[in-house]
Protein backbone atom coordinates (compact mmCIF):
# COMPACT_ATOMS: atom_id res chain seq x y z
CA UNK A 1 0.00 0.00 0.00
CA UNK A 2 1.27 3.43 -0.88
CA UNK A 3 -0.49 5.31 1.92
CA UNK A 4 1.23 8.60 2.57
CA UNK A 5 0.69 12.11 3.90
CA UNK A 6 1.04 14.77 1.24
CA UNK A 7 1.55 18.41 1.98
CA UNK A 8 -1.85 19.96 2.50
CA UNK A 9 -3.55 16.73 3.66
CA UNK A 10 -6.08 17.03 6.50
CA UNK A 11 -3.59 15.32 8.85
CA UNK A 12 -0.48 17.18 7.72
CA UNK A 13 0.87 20.30 9.40
CA UNK A 14 0.68 23.42 7.28
CA UNK A 15 2.56 26.62 7.90
CA UNK A 16 0.78 29.56 6.35
CA UNK A 17 3.99 30.87 4.82
CA UNK A 18 4.52 32.94 1.68
CA UNK A 19 4.38 29.94 -0.65
CA UNK A 20 1.15 28.73 0.93
CA UNK A 21 -0.45 32.14 0.55
CA UNK A 22 0.83 32.46 -3.01
CA UNK A 23 -0.67 29.07 -3.92
CA UNK A 24 -4.03 30.23 -2.61
CA UNK A 25 -3.87 33.40 -4.70
CA UNK A 26 -2.74 31.66 -7.88
CA UNK A 27 -5.14 28.74 -7.71
CA UNK A 28 -2.71 25.91 -7.00
CA UNK A 29 -3.95 23.07 -4.82
CA UNK A 30 -0.77 23.15 -2.70
CA UNK A 31 2.43 25.09 -2.17
CA UNK A 32 4.23 21.98 -3.45
CA UNK A 33 3.45 23.17 -6.98
CA UNK A 34 6.28 25.68 -6.66
CA UNK A 35 8.77 22.91 -5.84
CA UNK A 36 7.97 21.15 -9.10
CA UNK A 37 8.08 24.43 -11.02
CA UNK A 38 11.52 25.20 -9.58
CA UNK A 39 12.85 21.72 -10.39
CA UNK A 40 11.35 21.95 -13.88
CA UNK A 41 13.16 25.24 -14.54
CA UNK A 42 16.53 23.76 -13.61
CA UNK A 43 16.13 20.20 -14.90
CA UNK A 44 13.63 20.35 -17.79
CA UNK A 45 12.06 17.01 -16.86
CA UNK A 46 8.66 17.68 -18.42
CA UNK A 47 8.14 18.38 -22.11
CA UNK A 48 5.16 18.87 -24.41
CA UNK A 49 3.43 15.66 -25.45
CA UNK A 50 4.84 13.49 -22.68
CA UNK A 51 3.03 10.82 -20.66
CA UNK A 52 3.43 11.44 -16.93
CA UNK A 53 2.42 9.55 -13.77
CA UNK A 54 2.12 11.28 -10.37
CA UNK A 55 2.38 8.73 -7.55
CA UNK A 56 0.57 9.99 -4.46
CA UNK A 57 -1.01 12.91 -6.30
CA UNK A 58 -3.34 14.43 -3.66
CA UNK A 59 -4.15 17.35 -3.37
CA UNK A 60 -3.22 17.99 -7.01
CA UNK A 61 -0.61 20.73 -7.14
CA UNK A 62 1.87 18.63 -9.09
CA UNK A 63 -0.88 17.49 -11.46
CA UNK A 64 -1.61 21.14 -12.25
CA UNK A 65 2.03 21.92 -13.05
CA UNK A 66 2.54 18.74 -15.07
CA UNK A 67 -0.65 19.41 -17.05
CA UNK A 68 0.64 22.79 -18.16
CA UNK A 69 4.10 21.51 -19.03
CA UNK A 70 3.02 18.55 -21.19
CA UNK A 71 0.26 20.55 -22.91
CA UNK A 72 -2.81 19.31 -24.77
CA UNK A 73 -0.91 16.55 -26.59
CA UNK A 74 0.39 15.15 -23.29
CA UNK A 75 -1.30 13.00 -20.68
CA UNK A 76 -1.00 13.04 -16.89
CA UNK A 77 -2.32 10.26 -14.66
CA UNK A 78 -2.33 10.70 -10.90
CA UNK A 79 -2.95 7.99 -8.31
CA UNK A 80 -3.80 8.28 -4.64
CA UNK A 81 -5.87 6.62 -1.96
CA UNK A 82 -7.60 9.98 -1.46
CA UNK A 83 -9.85 11.44 -4.18
CA UNK A 84 -9.06 14.92 -5.47
CA UNK A 85 -12.08 17.05 -4.65
CA UNK A 86 -13.21 19.16 -6.29
CA UNK A 87 -11.92 17.69 -9.53
CA UNK A 88 -9.21 19.68 -11.30
CA UNK A 89 -11.17 19.89 -14.55
CA UNK A 90 -8.07 19.59 -16.74
CA UNK A 91 -8.61 17.86 -20.08
CA UNK A 92 -5.24 16.11 -20.12
CA UNK A 93 -5.34 14.88 -16.50
CA UNK A 94 -7.07 11.93 -14.86
CA UNK A 95 -6.82 11.03 -11.17
CA UNK A 96 -7.31 7.40 -10.15
CA UNK A 97 -8.31 6.47 -6.61
CA UNK A 98 -6.55 3.29 -5.64
CA UNK A 99 -3.66 1.45 -4.01
CA UNK A 100 -0.48 1.30 -6.08
CA UNK A 101 0.26 -2.18 -4.79
CA UNK A 102 -2.87 -3.37 -6.63
CA UNK A 103 -1.97 -4.81 -10.08
CA UNK A 104 -5.34 -3.62 -11.40
CA UNK A 105 -4.38 -0.04 -10.55
CA UNK A 106 -1.11 -0.40 -12.44
CA UNK A 107 -3.04 -1.76 -15.40
CA UNK A 108 -5.44 1.19 -15.22
CA UNK A 109 -2.54 3.66 -15.25
CA UNK A 110 -1.01 2.09 -18.36
CA UNK A 111 -4.41 1.98 -20.03
CA UNK A 112 -5.09 5.65 -19.36
CA UNK A 113 -1.62 6.59 -20.60
CA UNK A 114 -1.88 4.31 -23.63
CA UNK A 115 1.60 3.04 -22.85
CA UNK A 116 4.47 3.45 -20.38
CA UNK A 117 5.27 6.81 -18.84
CA UNK A 118 8.01 9.17 -19.96
CA UNK A 119 8.27 10.59 -16.43
CA UNK A 120 7.33 9.31 -12.97
CA UNK A 121 6.74 11.90 -10.26
CA UNK A 122 6.29 11.37 -6.52
CA UNK A 123 5.94 14.01 -3.83
CA UNK A 124 4.58 11.45 -1.37
CA UNK A 125 5.92 11.12 2.16
CA UNK A 126 5.04 8.67 4.93
CA UNK A 127 2.60 9.55 7.68
CA UNK A 128 4.91 10.30 10.58
CA UNK A 129 4.16 9.10 14.11
CA UNK A 130 7.10 10.59 15.99
CA UNK A 131 8.32 7.08 16.76
CA UNK A 132 11.67 6.85 15.02
CA UNK A 133 11.65 3.13 14.23
CA UNK A 134 8.10 3.25 12.90
CA UNK A 135 8.69 6.34 10.79
CA UNK A 136 11.87 4.91 9.26
CA UNK A 137 10.07 1.68 8.43
CA UNK A 138 7.27 3.61 6.74
CA UNK A 139 9.72 5.68 4.70
CA UNK A 140 11.52 2.52 3.61
CA UNK A 141 8.25 0.85 2.61
CA UNK A 142 7.22 3.90 0.57
CA UNK A 143 10.53 4.09 -1.28
CA UNK A 144 10.49 0.34 -1.90
CA UNK A 145 7.02 0.70 -3.43
CA UNK A 146 8.24 3.43 -5.78
CA UNK A 147 11.23 1.32 -6.84
CA UNK A 148 8.92 -1.62 -7.56
CA UNK A 149 6.77 0.53 -9.84
CA UNK A 150 9.63 1.88 -11.97
CA UNK A 151 9.99 -1.18 -14.24
CA UNK A 152 6.21 -1.53 -14.49
CA UNK A 153 5.40 2.05 -15.44
CA UNK A 154 8.46 3.82 -16.85
CA UNK A 155 9.69 3.47 -20.43
CA UNK A 156 13.35 2.84 -21.27
CA UNK A 157 15.16 6.17 -21.15
CA UNK A 158 12.46 7.71 -18.96
CA UNK A 159 13.03 9.87 -15.88
CA UNK A 160 11.98 9.81 -12.21
CA UNK A 161 11.57 12.60 -9.67
CA UNK A 162 10.88 11.51 -6.09
CA UNK A 163 10.92 13.08 -2.65
CA UNK A 164 13.01 11.46 0.06
CA UNK A 165 13.68 12.25 3.71
CA UNK A 166 17.33 12.36 4.76
CA UNK A 167 18.46 9.12 6.35
CA UNK A 168 19.59 5.56 5.62
CA UNK A 169 16.37 4.84 3.74
CA UNK A 170 17.06 7.63 1.26
CA UNK A 171 20.64 6.40 0.82
CA UNK A 172 19.39 2.87 0.09
CA UNK A 173 16.83 4.22 -2.37
CA UNK A 174 19.53 6.16 -4.19
CA UNK A 175 21.79 3.11 -4.40
CA UNK A 176 18.96 1.08 -5.90
CA UNK A 177 18.16 3.74 -8.48
CA UNK A 178 21.79 4.09 -9.45
CA UNK A 179 21.65 0.54 -10.77
CA UNK A 180 18.77 1.26 -13.16
CA UNK A 181 19.33 4.88 -14.28
CA UNK A 182 22.23 6.48 -16.11
CA UNK A 183 22.59 9.47 -13.78
CA UNK A 184 21.21 10.82 -10.51
CA UNK A 185 21.06 14.22 -8.87
CA UNK A 186 19.81 15.45 -5.50
CA UNK A 187 18.04 18.82 -5.06
CA UNK A 188 16.55 20.94 -2.27
CA UNK A 189 14.04 23.42 -3.75
CA UNK A 190 13.76 26.85 -2.18
CA UNK A 191 10.02 26.27 -1.90
CA UNK A 192 10.56 23.49 0.65
CA UNK A 193 9.72 24.43 4.23
CA UNK A 194 12.55 25.75 6.37
CA UNK A 195 14.14 23.06 8.50
CA UNK A 196 12.68 20.17 6.52
CA UNK A 197 14.72 17.02 5.96
CA UNK A 198 13.19 16.49 2.52
CA UNK A 199 15.09 16.56 -0.73
CA UNK A 200 14.35 15.40 -4.25
CA UNK A 201 16.13 12.73 -6.26
CA UNK A 202 16.19 13.23 -10.03
CA UNK A 203 16.99 9.99 -11.87
CA UNK A 204 17.55 10.26 -15.63
CA UNK A 205 17.71 7.61 -18.33
CA UNK A 206 15.94 4.49 -17.11
CA UNK A 207 17.82 1.29 -18.00
CA UNK A 208 15.44 -1.70 -17.67
CA UNK A 209 17.18 -4.91 -16.74
CA UNK A 210 20.40 -3.21 -15.69
CA UNK A 211 22.22 -5.01 -12.83
CA UNK A 212 21.70 -3.54 -9.37
CA UNK A 213 24.41 -1.30 -8.02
Amino acid sequence: MLDSAREGSPTAYQRKDAFYQRAKREGFRSRAAYKLQEIQRSQGLLRPGQRVVDLGCWPGGWLQVASEEVGPRGRVVGVDLVPIEPALGLANVIAIVGDLSDPLVVEAILRELAGPADVLLSDAAPKLTGIRATDRAREEALLDAICALVPKLLRPGGDLLAKVLDGPEAEGFTRTLRGSFTRLKSLRPEASRKGTTERYVVARGHRPGAPSA
